[in-house]
């Protein structure tokens, strides 16, 4: 499941206060910040078989292409792959549940991405498939 969790922002003449009040963060062990070196880089493929994860536009924009995995071994190269495009001013929450890949590019310089997930890094390690950039042949360009 893919949810957009929509947020909003507070503003008087002491500046402003970005919020997502709607995102439950209960289940959050960790959480890291991605800063790709330019808006070239896809960071990608990584999927998760059982961490669910939020991602969250910091500043700039991001593209994140997700695929739902049908076999952690040997994906179907053809699987769908859905496009979001995550901007610091549209102030959400993306929430992608366990069983997802994702792939992820910035759109701007200087773009940060805040991820959150639901387990710790010692389970990391138990839960991380990668895939080459190019599998899907369905990835968005």
């Amino acid at each position: 499941m893919i949810t957009s969790i929509k947020g909003g922002i507070a503003q008087d003449e002491r500046g402003g206060i970005r919020f997502v009040n709607d995102f439950d963060m209960t289940p959050i062990k960790r959480f890291y910040i991605i800063k790709n070196t330019d808006i070239t880089l896809i960071r990608g493929w990584r999927g998760h078989r059982i961490e669910q994860r939020w991602f969250y536009a910091l500043s700039g924009s991001f593209s994140v292409d997700i695929v739902k995995i049908d076999d952690w071994t040997n994906p179907s190269p053809t699987l769908e792959v859905e496009n979001f495009i995550l901007k610091a001013a549209d102030l959400q929450v993306l929430y992608i549940s366990a069983g997802y890949a994702t792939a992820i590019r910035a759109l701007d310089e200087c773009s940060e991405l805040l991820v959150h997930s639901d387990y710790p890094l010692s389970h990391a390690s138990e839960d991380n498939y990668t895939y080459p950039v190019d599998y899907f042949i369905n990835m968005k360009k």
